[in-house]
């Protein structure tokens, strides 16, 4: 069939849709519902035979839904209605949700049911759910709904009388943490509900800020709202019974000024934070005492596991650096096999965009944050007396896909999302993809991806060779399969000889190309962008990290996408600066 998807920014879960139905054979197209823009115009040139609705803000107009079968995909289960239902659902504690897809009509939320899927709630951010458990009963409803409306048989059951109980907008008043008396399991909930978008308004330090992502922490006490401790950028703030990490911060806006950058909590308190103590994490974690951090290192039945965990997956100047020097000290241990990632969210999604805008010399700034990347993919591309794995329990991109591919072997939870390029965002790239992406995929479908900017399941990646192994567990199952699977490949008895093998490659690479010379031809183009003010990279970057509307939908994704079978596209090398303008509408919002 020929599907298009209508929705309101091309988030994770919209990518995951399109990339798994064009698996499953059918052609896709995109359109953004924007404002000031025709819902039905676009309708009516794709002529499609299904509309789906993964992710839309907006009532879909009669025009639609009267001519077309159009299907919402709710991130609520069987009789939830509202704009708000996840984050209620963490806020009120929920331990099992659902996704429902009904069909769109006169009333809001209340069309007949396509299907519906329930799933468990682990006590987690919000985001971290939606791309992991609710991402994957969306995914299972979708497909079950489109399978349905194929057959051409099947009839949509009316939703049941009394069953909707629709909940408001969750404003901040909702949110508002009341730091002398909210336990601290109240407030990890709030800050939980709101994690990605909008945050929690709250007064620090004489201003108004929103405060992004909460860990409990069991050790540290203090007066009931102060400041304790910062780590690794982020800030220990007491509660009443105890006290809780938040890794982010945004600024309120000022009316007439741009939209504030989300950034790490101590950079976006800058000279406003008072002298506090950096306390490092715990070398020992003692798993009975809860506390957070970012970076973390264990041994297991001969492989060693470094996992990290980053705020919408982009990597700073200082966290590259740190990632950097902890897998050096992961790579001096008597260890056969190193696992990288192996989390249950975002493995990496390159260069952080956030720190770069907010940086008093972007360019500058965008350069050492490339380096940093580029100093990591080289040492994991130059370590020839261990295997290492990149586990991606949940989506990479970009530079962040590039380092997946700088392991020996990838694996892929098979909910994760991998866009392996940078042509959205005006970039040629770097982190050696000239080297890493070629070998695995040969260099027509290496160009291939790189022009065509669109997502590919973790079925695809492994079809096109960008993965070894996709690994079909639930979200909280991934980091044990890991471990499971990185013991077995520790006592396999050939891994001693791929070690060996995979050195003597590294060699023979080396004397006919060194590393070096990939790094300087890829750095010599972001050279060029990064220093020129008129590049579109940064009209790209600050719209991106701004949350700045797209002009519409950009031409990569308003193109049908075909399945599977899709010819490949005529090649266009990426960062030249005409595509990346016309998609300055890329993918924006959503979790």
């Amino acid at each position: 069939m020929h599907i298009l998807l209508a929705v309101s920014a091309f988030n994770s879960l919209t990518q995951r849709v399109h990339a798994e139905l064009r698996d499953h054979g059918h052609s896709v197209a995109v359109e953004l519902a924007l404002p000031g823009g025709s819902l039905p115009d676009a309708v009516r040139r794709h002529r499609p035979d299904l509309v789906l609705a993964p992710m839309l803000k907006t009532v879909v107009p009669r025009e639609v839904w009267s001519a077309h079968t159009c299907l919402i995909v709710h991130p609520g289960p069987l009789g939830d209605r509202g704009p708000s239902s996840l984050d209620w659902a963490v806020t009120r504690g929920a331990t099992r949700w659902g996704v429902t897809v009904f069909q769109a009509g006169a009333d809001m939320d209340a069309g007949d049911v396509w299907a519906t899927v329930d799933c468990p709630v682990p006590p987690l951010g919000k985001s971290d759910l939606y791309r992991g458990e609710i991402a994957d009963a969306a995914l299972t409803a979708v497909l079950l709904a489109v399978d349905r409306f194929a057959s051409g048989t099947h009839t949509p059951q009316p939703q049941p009388p009394g069953a909707g109980r629709t909940l408001p907008y969750l404003r901040q008043e909702f949110r508002r943490i009341d730091w002398r008396i909210d336990p601290t399991e109240s407030v990890v909930r709030a800050l939980r509900a709101a994690d990605s978008r909008p945050g929690v308004l709250d007064d620090l330090l004489g201003g108004q800020w929103y405060l992004h992502g909460g860990h409990p922490e069991d050790r540290l006490r203090g007066r009931p709202g102060e400041l304790l401790a910062t780590r690794a950028g982020a800030i220990c703030r007491a509660t009443r019974d105890g006290a809780v990490w938040i890794p982010e911060l945004r600024a309120r806006r000022e009316p007439g000024r741009p939209a504030p950058v989300k950034l790490p909590a101590a950079l976006a308190l800058g000279d406003l934070l008072p002298p506090l103590p950096e306390i490092p994490a715990p070398q020992q974690p003692d798993p009975r005492v809860r506390t957070w951090s970012d970076i973390g290192y264990e041994e297991r039945d001969g492989a060693g596991f470094l996992s990290f965990s980053f705020p919408g997956g982009a990597m700073s100047t200082g966290q590259c650096r740190r990632l950097l020097a902890a897998y050096r000290e992961a790579c001096s241990r008597p260890t056969s096999v190193l696992v990288l990632g192996g989390g249950r969210d975002f493995f990496s999604n390159g260069i952080h965009l956030g720190v770069i805008e907010a940086a008093a010399d972007p360019g500058a700034e965008s350069w050492a944050n490339i380096n940093a990347m580029d100093d990591l993919v080289e040492a994991v591309l130059t370590t020839t007396d261990k295997l290492v794995v990149a586990a991606l329990g949940g989506n990479a991109a970009a530079g962040g896909a590039m380092l997946a591919l700088a392991a020996d072997e990838v694996w892929c939870r098979a909910g994760a999302v991998i866009n392996p390029h940078y042509r959205l965002m005006g970039l040629y790239g770097s982190e050696y993809w000239t080297y890493t992406l070629p070998r695995r995929t040969g260099t027509g479908v290496a160009e291939r991806l790189t022009a065509e900017a669109l997502p590919l399941s973790a079925e695809a990646a492994q079809r096109l060779g960008l993965s070894d192994r996709t690994v079909a567990c639930a979200p909280g199952a991934f980091a044990d399969e890991t471990a499971r699977l990185a013991a077995l490949l520790a006592r396999s008895p050939g891994t001693r000889s791929r070690i060996a093998a995979k050195k003597a490659r590294r060699d023979r690479d080396e004397a006919e190309r060194p590393l070096a010379a990939y790094r300087e031809a890829e750095l010599t183009r972001m050279r060029v962008t990064f220093f020129d003010p008129q590049a579109p990279y940064h009209t790209l970057r600050r719209a991106f990290v701004r949350k700045e509307p797209p002009d519409g939908t950009p031409p990569h994704l308003a193109r049908t996408a075909a399945g599977r079978h899709r010819a490949p596209l005529p090649f266009r090398r990426p960062g030249v600066t005409g595509p990346a303008q016309q998609d300055r509408a890329r993918a924006t919002g959503g979790c």
